[in-house]
């Protein structure tokens, strides 16, 4: 209590937006939309979170309609105490996941005409609401939307003897500033003292217009505290669905000044708001900017509600605008030390011919560095963005969304998804690859991460903004089989590809034709100067997934002790080939020797 006192008594705060209309047409099964924190209890969360990443200091629980009364209406009344727990339990969780210290406010509505009978009891249902909400965890409780001075006068009472917890009392008005039933803003005011609310306010009503004018009326009548938390206009149904008005973020903004003018310590939205009114609000209190133009006479379009882009990675950005990306292909050290590879990165990084690096994960299954981890290094040594590479073979699925957590915290945004090479038999100390997802599971799992959930559907603190990167072989022995594979890497989530090193340009063009031309992704293809005909041969009859053409093995042979020379000849005009086929390309360097692909850059 003595830290939400501090909160609000610091500084005006930021309230959430409308969440009832939403949830009940995102669940149609649910018979109120206070059911769904039962129903699909990671929706009510996602709101929250949506609400949170927008900027509320105040987040309010799912529970406006939660008594007795209003529940028995959708025979939901035995559900009572599951559904204001459910609706903290969501609440608290929601604030975890945040990661931001917001107060929970647990939101408590009017039982309404069916309630008129009760008598006393009205005061038992509400004080049972309090303690249960209490019980669970909120920070403060909001009696909100009352429309009887009478009845809220009963709620605050009944509140204040079960709870010693901050409580706000809220009354929606008409455009006259009056409740429907005739009751002015000014005695609502004047009816409570410090003693019994932390504040009073005006909520919902007929937009921001409708709770300017009431906040007016109150202020010369209370020294109390001010809320206001306004819908975004009168709701009206098309083909059995709410919508509301055209009270653009801007709008809302304007609305937050006056409300902070007049003296409101925590101004939100109401029906109708979205994450993107509350970012309007959010900025509005930030600058506790003063009113430049009246509020009353402004018509507005209605907003697109839609998540900041977030910045695009070097990659994306030169895929967008169709220029010839050039990437060198790392291996992580065996051990520890790190100075060979960031040796060698400085190098091709001073070149100024590469623009990223892509990073192996444990290549042959052998343990090396872990990729992420490399890939961070060189980013922080060279400033060259990478693609680190990820296979799902050494790690739970848990595992690896840990492993990407921690990935875009220290601003790795490029991933290549890839199945990666199987353990070899016999492999002492653990022979048997974890594979619970194959690629197409793994880009799954990075997508969601970008949607802002985990792979079992439970949301995050905030989407990652990954760029999503896959393996393709034009050279694979079943090309239908690859091909499905591909489009399904595409539908799970993928952004761009990346070949098998490819020794022809004809195996590509083979590809893209019956792919209908093009490809549906940016492609980066693998180019691999090859050295040697004894290596080329190895690679051909020995390596799964590539394919050297005879002729290429034949230049190679021919060339003898001049192979290196011939190969970087074939490296060369395959780059050339592929500049008018693909997006790009990855070279693969010399074993052990990374800067000689400068050679072939020359």
């Amino acid at each position: 209590m003595a830290r939400t006192l501090d909160r609000l008594g610091r500084e005006p705060l930021v309230g959430d937006g409308g969440m009832g209309s939403p949830l009940s047409a995102a669940v149609p099964r649910a018979r109120c939309s206070e059911e769904v924190n039962l129903l699909a209890p990671e929706l009510v969360l996602r709101f929250h979170l949506e609400f949170i990443r927008a900027g509320a200091d105040i987040i309010q629980t799912n529970s406006y309609g939660a008594n007795p009364v209003k529940l028995a209406q959708h025979s939901l009344d035995e559900q009572f105490e599951r559904v204001n727990q459910a609706a903290v339990k969501i609440a608290r969780e929601a604030r975890e996941v945040s990661g931001r210290d917001v107060l929970i406010a647990g939101s408590i509505g009017p039982l309404g005409i069916a309630g008129e009978h009760l008598g006393e009891t009205r005061s038992e249902l509400y004080a049972d609401q309090a303690r249960l909400l209490e019980g669970r965890g909120v920070d403060l409780l909001v009696l909100e939307t009352f429309t009887s001075l009478e009845e809220l006068r009963t709620a605050v009472l009944a509140v204040r003897a079960a709870t010693a917890l901050p409580l706000i009392a809220q009354v929606t008005v008409q455009d006259d500033a009056e409740t429907i039933t005739g009751s002015s803003a000014t005695d609502v005011a004047a009816a409570f003292t410090a003693a019994q609310v932390l504040a009073v306010g005006v909520n919902c009503s007929l937009g921001p217009h409708s709770v300017l004018a009431a906040l007016e009326e109150m202020r010369p009548a209370t020294d109390l505290p001010l809320t206001a938390q306004a819908n975004a206009g009168l709701p009206q149904s098309v083909e059995g669905r709410i919508h509301y008005p055209n009270a653009t973020p801007e709008y809302f903004g304007e609305f937050a000044s006056h409300a902070v003018a007049l003296g409101a310590v925590v101004i939100g939205g109401c029906c109708g708001t979205t994450p993107v009114h509350v970012a309007s609000i959010r900025e509005a209190v930030a600058e506790r900017r003063s009113p430049a133009v009246s509020i009353a006479l402004v018509e507005h379009e209605l907003p697109t509600v839609q998540r900041a882009q977030a910045a695009e990675t070097l990659l994306e950005g030169k895929l967008r605008r169709g220029e010839q990306v050039l990437s060198v292909e790392l291996d992580p050290p065996k051990g520890a030390n790190v100075e060979r590879m960031i040796t060698s990165a400085k190098a091709l990084a001073a070149s100024g011919r590469v623009d990223l690096f892509d990073i192996n994960d444990n290549p042959l299954a052998r343990a090396r560095m872990n990729a992420i981890i490399a890939s961070a290094l060189i980013e922080q040594q060279t400033g060259v963005e990478t693609i680190p590479h990820l296979t799902p073979r050494d790690q739970t699925i848990r595992g690896l969304e840990s492993v990407l957590l921690g990935a875009h915290a220290v601003g790795i945004r490029n991933v290549l998804a890839v199945t990666g090479d199987p353990p070899p038999p016999g492999d002492r100390g653990g022979s048997d690859g974890v594979y619970q997802v194959d690629a197409i599971g793994l880009t799954e799992v990075i997508a969601a991460l970008n949607r802002g959930v985990d792979y079992s559907g439970k949301s995050i603190d905030a989407p990652t903004a990954f760029h999503i990167g896959v393996a393709v072989n034009p050279a694979a022995d079943d090309l239908e089989a690859e091909i499905g594979r591909f489009y399904a890497k595409i539908e799970a989530g993928a952004q761009f590809a990346m070949t098998q090193v490819l020794f022809d340009a004809a195996t590509l063009e083979h590809f893209l034709a019956e792919l209908g031309g093009r490809s549906p992704l940016p492609l980066l293809v693998g180019v691999w100067p090859v050295r040697s005909y004894a290596l080329a041969l190895r690679l051909h009859n020995e390596v799964p997934g590539i394919r050297i053409p005879e002729p290429v093995l034949a230049r190679l042979q021919r060339a003898g002790s001049s192979a290196d020379r011939e190969g970087l000849a074939i490296a060369r005009e395959l780059l050339d080939a592929f500049a008018g086929l693909a997006a790009g390309a990855y070279l693969v360097p010399p074993f052990k020797e990374p800067e000689a692909v400068l050679e072939l850059l020359r």
